[in-house]
């Protein structure tokens, strides 16, 4: 028997997650570019949009769990008033446009798709930006491949600098079982860190991530929070929110752990949840637009 790989339960769900997909994909600022890249643990959905001063150093966004590159709808604008380039990918190995194509075994392998996505593209260093899931991403990327990165942010990573609450295992198995919406909107709810209304919403995104959460089942390793000495490898500059509320990250542990990073400006939000990055939008897009132009 073959070794899992992430795939969709069944293509009617596949249909109607890429359905989902494409109408929050429509809600961002078009994009210049649409790519999928060849790398050795399967293609990666890409999309550039030009900044309009090319001597700057890119920024690419790697997105929560479940979440693909529409999950970024709220925050573009604001960062592309930095006049740098962005790259938003699909992860491997998660929902979204991207198609794995070999196992995912390693927090190596795992750091690897997105190094060879980007000598695809020809990136020789970016500004590495990652939520929840996505900044764990980023960060295992910083500790495999740190020429590749010139700063590194990481927004409500989780699995980095503490373990989850223990909750937080417990509805996300909720949210991929069958049974009545009430109990998938509570468990997705919790992981997000928003309200159930907000949920219900039905918002574009919001819907997408149901979608992702009930028809895909990934197989990635289960991360594990990075060790002091991994810590102190990543000495490029860094940016580290951190909600006030409801973090899935570790709080305020989280928040004094990461100031042990050797260039790390580390920021508790008050108010936040693990949704930062859409609830506080445009603060946040200013305060990266200052932290990239600080170290060009």
């Amino acid at each position: 028997m073959g070794e899992k790989i992430g795939r969709f339960r069944s293509e009617e769900g596949r249909e109607a997650y890429v359905r989902a997909y494409h109408v929050a994909m429509a809600t961002l600022p078009e994009p210049a570019e649409t790519f999928d890249l060849a790398t050795s643990l399967g293609t990666v959905r890409s999309y550039r949009w030009a900044g309009n001063d090319p001597r700057l150093t890119p920024v690419v966004l790697l997105p929560g769990r479940s979440s693909g590159v529409p999950m970024w709808a709220e925050n573009l604008p604001g960062l592309l008033e930095s006049g740098r380039t962005l790259i938003a990918m699909d992860a491997v190995g998660d929902a979204g446009l991207s198609v794995q194509t070999a196992p995912i075994r390693t927090s190596a392998m795992q750091a690897r798709w997105v190094d060879e996505a980007l000598e695809a593209m020809g990136i020789n260093r970016a500004n590495t930006v990652g939520h929840s899931f996505g900044g764990a991403t980023a960060a295992l990327h910083a500790l495999h491949h740190p020429a590749r990165v010139a700063t590194l942010t990481l927004l409500e990573p989780v699995f980095v600098l503490r373990w989850p609450p223990a909750s937080t295992f417990f509805w996300a198995t909720v949210s991929i079982l069958p049974g009545p919406r009430s109990w998938r909107d509570h468990a997705l709810a919790a992981i997000g860190g928003v309200s159930v209304d907000e949920v219900r919403a039905d918002s574009p995104v919001g819907t997408m991530i149901s979608a992702a959460a009930q028809q895909f089942r990934a197989d990635l390793p289960n991360p594990r929070p990075l060790s002091d000495d991994n810590l102190a490898r990543l000495t490029m500059p860094a940016y580290v929110a951190i909600a006030g509320d409801q973090s899935l990250a570790g709080g305020e542990r989280a928040a004094a752990r990461a100031r042990h990073l050797p260039h790390a400006t580390v920021q508790v939000w008050p108010g936040t949840t693990h949704s930062l990055p859409m609830q506080v939008h445009e603060q946040l897009a200013g305060r990266l637009r200052a932290f990239w132009d600080a170290n060009p």
